[in-house]
């Protein structure tokens, strides 16, 4: 009875040490092959930015941005307007080596938008992919954002909007740290 027990015990305690070793292993797969440049970039902004639009149609416009690392610091969040009429969101994250990006517009569209290969300068461009909501290329919507890291305090956005199936003009933001 006792050597029963023992053995029993034993196999317990053997699938409890391979399920554990199994999750660990999957938990190891999921894990980014290696560190994105562009994406610690993006981890850096964290916190407040103000601004203001330099070009476009609201130009003079004051801005304010918080950008927050989420999710074990893999995204990046940038919220823009926070708590206002038009506030939007963009989510950024690492994809393989390059970096992709899901803008929640206050045109009630989501773009995605791509980079190609790695991101290891102080101007990531962002390409248009797809997007949710968007009946056609046609319909207005954000297509292209290039950031550019000037310093450490001070972050240039140029966001690119569409319309018609063709550029229809460039906001441009130029945000320091809120200190």
């Amino acid at each position: 009875m006792r050597a029963r027990t023992m053995l029993a015990s034993f196999v317990v305690l053997s699938a409890v040490a391979l399920l554990g070793y199994a999750a660990d292993e999957k938990k190891a797969d999921r894990q980014p092959a290696g560190k994105s440049p562009g994406l610690e970039k993006f981890k850096q902004l964290a916190g407040e930015w103000v601004g203001k639009e330099t070009s476009g149609k609201e130009s003079g416009q004051e801005v304010h941005v918080i950008y927050k690392v989420t999710s074990a610091g893999s995204a990046v969040v940038e919220t823009i307007l926070p708590g206002g009429e038009h506030e939007m969101v963009t989510v950024i994250h690492q994809d393989g080596d390059d970096l992709a990006l899901t803008h929640y517009c206050a045109l009630g569209n989501q773009p995605h938008m791509k980079t190609k290969g790695k991101t290891d300068s102080d101007k990531i461009a962002f390409k248009f992919t797809s997007a949710s909501n968007l009946k056609s290329e046609k319909d207005m919507h954000m297509h292209d954002v290039t950031y550019t890291f000037v310093d450490p305090d001070t972050l240039k956005a140029e966001w690119t909007h569409y319309n018609e199936g063709k550029p229809d003009g460039t906001a441009v933001f130029e945000l320091k740290r809120k200190k």
